[in-house]
C-alpha cells in the first residue's frame, strides 16, 4: 500500500534522506518546510510523488489546518515525522527567555501540535506511525546543551506518555541520533547564545565542538534513515531507536550511572514511607 508521509524539516539532514527513502518505495511525501522552493526540484523529479508545502512548525494553527489539508487531498496520513528543529548552544544564564521559549515552541509545542492534530485522522483510519526526531540529548546532557536537551527530553516523556494512551494502532518511533553528517551543525543553521567569561571552561569546548565539527561527524544519514524505516516496518516497533555507536555508548554509560545511583541510595529511598 502506497504510504502518505507529511515531513517537516524536509528540505534538509535526516527529513530530506526520509523522503528521498519514501519516494524510492513509491509513497507520497508531503514536505513541509519554512523555504519549500527547496524542494522544487525534487518536486519536479517526481510530481505526483512529493508535494512542498510552507509551514512554520510553531505555528499550530497552521499545523493543524496542513494535517487536515493533507488527509483532504490524499485521503489519510499514514506517518508524521517531527523532524523540523536546529542546534542550540549556551549555558542557562547565557540563554534568554525568549531564546529558551523560541526553542520550545520548534521542538516540543510545534511537534505535539502537529501530534494531537494527527491523532484522530489516525484513530478514524485504524492506524499510522508518528515518528519524532529527538537526538541522543534527549536522554543525557552535555554543558551547553542545557536548553536543547530540555526539549528532547520533554518531546521524549510526552511520547512515551501516548504510546501509553493510544490504543488504536498508532506506533510512536523516538528516534536518538548521535552524530551524523546532517546540517545541524552548519553554520547557518547551529544558534549560539552570547557567551559569558565565566562559562568558557565549561561550554567553550562544546561551542568549539559545534562551531567546528560540521562534516567530521561519523554517522551516515541514509543508512539512518534505513534504519529508521526498519524500525518502523517491524513487527513490533521499538518506542526508542539509538542511532549511531556514540548514541549506543553513551545511553549505556548513562544508565548505568542511574542504576549505580538507586543502588547506593536504594535503603535511604525506601525507607520515606509512614511507619506501620
Amino acid at each position: 500500500m502506497t504510504r502518505i508521509w507529511l515531513i517537516t524539516g524536509a528540505t534538509s539532514g535526516f527529513g530530506r534522506s526520509l523522503a528521498e527513502a519514501a519516494v524510492a518505495a513509491g509513497d507520497i511525501v508531503v514536505g513541509a518546510a519554512r523555504k519549500p522552493e527547496r524542494l522544487e526540484e525534487f518536486a519536479s523529479a517526481h510530481p505526483r510523488q512529493v508535494f512542498p508545502v510552507r509551514l512554520d512548525v510553531t505555528d499550530a494553527d497552521a499545523g493543524r489546518a496542513l494535517v487536515d489539508e493533507v488527509v483532504a487531498r490524499h485521503g489519510r496520513i499514514d506517518v508524521l515525522v517531527n523532524n523540523a528543529g536546529r542546534t542550540q548552544v549556551g549555558a542557562l544564564e547565557e540563554t534568554t527567555d525568549q531564546e529558551l521559549r523560541a526553542l520550545f515552541d520548534l521542538h516540543f509545542f510545534g511537534p505535539a501540535a502537529l501530534t494531537r492534530a494527527a491523532l484522530p485522522h489516525m484513530r478514524r483510519q485504524g492506524g499510522g506511525a508518528v515518528v519524532q526526531m529527538s537526538s541522543v540529548g534527549g536522554q543525557i546532557t552535555g554543558p551547553g546543551f542545557g536548553a536543547y536537551c530540555a526539549t528532547k527530553f520533554a518531546l521524549e516523556a510526552l511520547t512515551q506518555t501516548l504510546s501509553q494512551e493510544v490504543d488504536f494502532g498508532v506506533r510512536f518511533l523516538i528516534v536518538e541520533p548521535g552524530a551524523f553528517r546532517t546540517s545541524l551543525f552548519d553554520p547557518s543553521a547551529a544558534y549560539l547564545s552570547a557567551p559569558m567569561p565565566e562559562y568558557a571552561a565549561t561550554v567553550g569546548p562544546t561551542r568549539d565542538y559545534v562551531t567546528g565539527g560540521d562534516g567530521s561527524q561519523a554517522g551516515d544519514p541514509a543508512k539512518a534513515v534505513r534504519a529508521i524505516i526498519q524500525a518502523l516496518d517491524a513487527p513490533k516497533t521499538p518506542l526508542r531507536l539509538a542511532l549511531g555507536g556514540d548514541a549506543v555508548d553513551s545511553l549505556r554509560q548513562q544508565h548505568a550511572l542511574l542504576a549505580a545511583d538507586l543502588d547506593e541510595w536504594e535503603s535511604v529511598s525506601r525507607d520515606t514511607a509512614f511507619d506501620s
